[in-house]
């Protein structure tokens, strides 16, 4: 299907399913089979995959150490995080508040599961940065342990730098997030571990 035809076939696909999503009940789009229909009902509707990841859902409490270099003792500090559904659970969104470096942090990430593209995907901004962080994942099976992997700008050397977050569920109310970047060496370091618990 070409370009233009997609996006014509989606909008009215996208008019057509108002009423339908309302009644629970799909109806057929001009202009297209109801294979098609069929497929993109599936690739918009959560499942599993985003049941999991609404355990992050709810008020948290976290301690944070951050690694500067190898060999540092990480500085310490402790913050709040408050989660959210969003779109009928197809996404949560995350707000996390704190203090990093002697001065007050905020941040908001968003996560959810790409059903057409079979992975987990993340975005996180935060005050202190510009930029937007994108990182794709894989979890096992039961969505205990999670690894994603992206890239950011290094504020030191203006180049791109790999990120690596593994994220372990001790249970629903409980996990850890450690993150690992590249040292001033190049190697593959531990930078943050963020422990979280629901309140």
């Amino acid at each position: 299907m070409k370009a233009r035809s997609l996006v014509v076939a989606l909008s009215l696909f996208a008019l057509a399913a108002l009423p339908a999503l309302a009644q629970d009940k799909p109806k057929d789009a001009p202009g297209m089979s109801n294979a098609e229909m069929e497929a993109m009902m599936k690739a918009m509707a959560p499942g599993e995959q985003q049941k999991k990841l609404a355990r992050l859902a709810g008020d948290w409490t976290f301690t944070n150490k951050a690694w500067m270099a190898p060999g540092q003792p990480p500085m310490e500090s402790t913050g709040t995080m408050h989660g959210e559904v969003l779109f009928g659970g197809r996404y949560v969104e995350h707000t996390w508040k704190g203090n990093m470096m002697g001065m007050p942090f905020e941040g908001r990430g968003t996560d959810g599961y790409d059903n057409i593209g079979k992975q987990y995907v993340s975005s996180w901004v935060d005050n202190m940065g510009t930029g937007i962080m994108h990182q794709t994942g894989t979890c096992d099976a039961a969505v205990k342990v999670c690894t994603y992997n992206g890239d950011v700008w290094d504020p030191m050397s203006g180049k791109k730098s790999s990120m690596k977050s593994v994220i372990t569920w001790t249970d629903d109310n409980s996990f850890k997030n450690e993150m690992y970047g590249q040292g001033p060496d190049g190697k593959e370091m531990k930078m943050m571990e963020i422990v979280a618990k629901r309140k």
